[in-house]
């Protein structure tokens, strides 16, 4: 198992760049840079990122094959690839930030995923392509250079069982956002398992990795209420089709859901405020990593042994605390002793 680091483009990039160091220093394997409009650029960013640590991969979690054309992406990842020494990683998705600003129709996502997974690789290998796609076209093109590594590494993040599907089939691993407890990673690991084995492939080439927002305090129910409204708006907006949710109780009334709709994506978190007293502690322990060290090992434990590969911190503050508490607690204190509660189960 191993964990990675996830932040947003909100913070002055030198602020990242201590962040990103601080993961690094405390045992975190990636570190993502959302690539979300219209914050600070993703690949200047990472690029920053790559030359001031020495053993971290980085890359964007996640861009998308419809704002940026993927082999403009191709581009990108395999010169960060370059610049880094081979450590970049793609993550890639359907996407939605943005989408209403550019005009940008999202069209067939999970065959846009696989279009683009295609060309990049193609592009990557250094072969000159015509590719014309249901959604992805593109005419006797190829990079004018040689990446040092024609394999880099892929992950998909899909809210669909389609796209999950496709990514046990294509990817390296497969990104899901609030994948928090155990009957959904069960269920994901299935779809994966099952979109690997219809291509062939070795189910345990593919990666499960949980997406999930993160807050460690001393005072577990501080940590819980400052996620309480990213769950109000995951839940709120109802973007994501979660495998059990609903079986599990923890969907939101259609009425509830219908009081919040039409909410704009850039609008955050403010929308969806009046749904808070409708968000329990289960809630949150399902959907997030929300506690204090020994509850937050706990869970981490728990979605190992339900079949994640890696997790991805998405740190926040606690009332009193900061990002920067979240991201050495997890590392310097809940990391470690996931590690040795699995050596004495091994």
């Amino acid at each position: 198992m191993s964990i990675d680091l996830l932040i947003l483009g909100n913070a002055p990039v030198a602020r990242m760049l201590e962040r990103v160091k601080l993961a690094e220093a405390n045992g975190y394997d990636t570190a993502w840079l959302a690539d979300e409009r219209f914050y600070r650029e993703v690949y200047s960013c990472l690029t920053y990122f790559a030359q001031h640590t020495t053993r971290m991969k980085v890359g964007p979690c996640v861009t998308d094959p419809y704002t940026r054309h993927p082999a403009l992406t191709a581009m990108a990842i395999a010169t960060l690839d370059e610049l880094s020494g081979g450590r970049a990683i793609l993550g890639i998705g359907a996407g939605i930030s943005g989408f209403t600003e550019l005009g940008v129709e999202r069209k067939k996502p999970a065959r846009a995923i696989r279009e683009a997974i295609e060309l990049i690789r193609m592009l990557l290998r250094g072969e000159k392509v015509t590719y014309d796609g249901e959604v992805i076209q593109f005419t006797e093109g190829k990079l004018s250079f040689a990446p040092i590594r024609p394999e880099i590494p892929i992950y998909v993040a899909s809210n669909g069982p389609i796209g999950q599907k496709m990514a046990g089939a294509l990817a390296q691993g497969a990104i899901m956002e609030a994948c928090g407890n155990v009957e959904e990673v069960r269920a994901l690991r299935s779809v994966l398992d099952g979109g690997a084995r219809q291509a062939g492939r070795d189910p345990k080439a593919v990666k499960l990795v949980a997406r999930l927002n993160t807050c460690i305090a001393p005072d577990g129910q501080a940590a819980r209420d400052a996620l309480r409204p990213t769950v109000a708006r995951l839940l709120g907006a109802a973007r994501l089709k979660f495998l059990t949710a609903e079986q599990q109780g923890l969907t939101l009334s259609p009425e509830l859901v219908a009081s919040v709709a039409g909410a704009a994506y850039a609008s955050g978190f403010t929308p969806y405020l009046p749904l808070l007293p409708h968000i329990t502690d289960r809630h949150m322990n399902s959907f997030t990593l929300a506690g204090d060290v020994a509850e937050v090992t706990a869970r981490v434990l728990e979605l190992r042994a339900a079949g994640v590969d890696t997790v991805i911190v998405m740190p926040f503050a606690a009332a009193g605390g900061s990002i920067e508490d979240t991201i050495v607690k997890f590392g310097a204190e809940v990391w470690p002793a996931v590690q040795a509660a699995e050596k004495a189960r091994a």
